[in-house]
């Protein structure tokens, strides 16, 4: 799995509107921030703490504009988080090189 780092385009799921006129989708977004993942304040304020790779602001590029939001990652896709893209149909990974990686 990649790591996360400011710059790479990633996916962010969209909540859809509760009626259902605007569905769940994937966005295009561009990571601002890597947080990491949110723990309490040792002193239980309301402020959190981030470690590892988990949580990114994200710049999420709709039709409609663009809005700022931070969220987890999750690869199984649910509203409200981001993922990897993933590979179009023919989207062909580079073939190997053969060459050695010593």
């Amino acid at each position: 799995m990649p790591t996360p780092s400011v710059g790479r385009i990633v996916h962010y799921v969209s909540y859809g509107t509760p009626g259902g006129e605007f569905p769940s989708a994937c966005r295009a977004a561009v990571i601002a921030d890597v947080k990491g993942t949110p723990t309490p304040a040792p002193d239980d304020s309301a402020y959190w703490h981030y470690h590892e790779e988990e949580w990114c602001s994200l710049v999420v590029l709709n039709p409609q504009g663009v809005f700022f939001d931070t969220c987890k990652h999750d690869e199984n896709q649910s509203s409200g988080t981001w993922h990897w893209p993933e590979r179009a149909p023919n989207d062909v990974p580079p073939a190997d090189s053969g060459g050695s990686d010593a």
